[in-house]
């Protein structure tokens, strides 16, 4: 039997730019609208909800086609021409108003604009405009999607750390915890100006951590193994050891260890760490390493490789 894009377990859908708002150097708030989404959502808490879009070329402006789609729709995605299908990205859904054929979905984008950080993720955020088209991946209300990796034990003291393509995620999860949690949330962005205004439970610390040109990474590690106990401790990552697809959680192994069996997480404390893939590995070797953090109280995730251009 074809199941066709409206019964597909999941929305595939082409969605308008409703509205743009520059939040910060940094920064772009994107909201995203359109009857497609009339059946987007998630039983449960969002927390990190993952999404993808998927881009406009940024030579020729086409935008993928979901005009019948169905079981095989990747698959047919794939085969096309980069300049035919435009460019996926994945991002968090950040917030989410409006329901029915009115609904809403906010994303913040990072703006990387320099050098080998340029990607055309970014290159869309910066010219993105009220009207602009362009395709969503998103849960459809009623099927199981994924792409929510923030599972902490209940009662566990969290750890929330990320640089500023993590940004997004953490804001949401922040903005979603209960009145009771606690914990300490590190995030680190390019410049003062990029500190945002987040809603977070008073036992939940904010430390925001503008890099103000030092290295990428480096105000994020220190700040994190400072908190753990370890000030100064320093963790050698060399080029070829890590990862881009980074992905280790108590659900998931990129590099196939062995996961828990029924992981549900433990007491103590939680570590939700994402970011750039080499900044992620040399953090979880501490965690892991050093202080001996058990599988199912860590998830680390390779948001992105700087130098390595994401696949389409």
């Amino acid at each position: 039997m074809t199941v066709t894009t409206s019964a597909l377990p999941l929305l595939f859908t082409e969605v308008e730019v409703v509205s743009v708002e520059r939040l910060s150097p940094t920064f772009v708030r994107v909201g995203l609208g359109g009857p497609g989404l009339a059946d987007f959502g998630v039983d449960g808490p969002r927390w990190d909800q993952r999404i993808k879009l998927v881009l406009p070329d940024p030579t020729t402006g086409a935008i993928t086609s979901t005009e019948g789609a169905d079981e095989s729709w990747f698959a047919t995605w794939s085969e096309r021409s980069a300049a035919e299908r435009g460019h996926m990205r994945t991002y968090t859904v950040r917030d989410v108003h409006g329901s029915g054929e009115d609904t809403v979905i906010v994303v913040d984008l990072v703006l990387h604009l320099e050098g080998d950080l340029v990607g055309p993720g970014s290159l869309w955020a910066s010219t993105a405009s009220v009207g602009d088209r362009i395709v969503v991946l998103a849960p459809r209300r009623g099927f199981p999607y994924g792409g929510i990796e923030f599972a902490p034990a209940l009662g566990a003291d969290l750890l929330l750390v990320g640089d500023e393509t993590a940004v997004p995620a953490v804001c949401a999860v922040l903005e979603q915890l209960p009145d009771d949690a606690t914990g300490t949330a590190f995030l680190e962005v390019p410049v003062t100006a990029d500190v945002q205004d987040v809603r977070r439970p008073a036992g939940v610390d904010v430390v925001w951590l503008p890099r103000e040109g030092r290295p990428l990474g480096v105000p994020l590690h220190d700040a994190v193994v400072a908190h753990l106990g370890i000030a100064g401790a320093s963790v050698d990552v060399s080029p070829d050891e890590v990862d881009p697809d980074l992905w280790e959680t108590p659900f998931y192994s990129s590099s196939g260890e062995d996961l828990p069996v029924g992981a549900t997480g433990v007491g103590g404390t939680y570590a939700w760490i994402a970011g750039e893939s080499k900044v992620v590995t040399g953090l979880r070797r501490h965690l892991v390493n050093e202080l001996g953090f058990d599988r199912a109280q860590v998830a680390f995730m390779g948001y992105w490789r700087r130098g390595v251009a994401m696949r389409s």
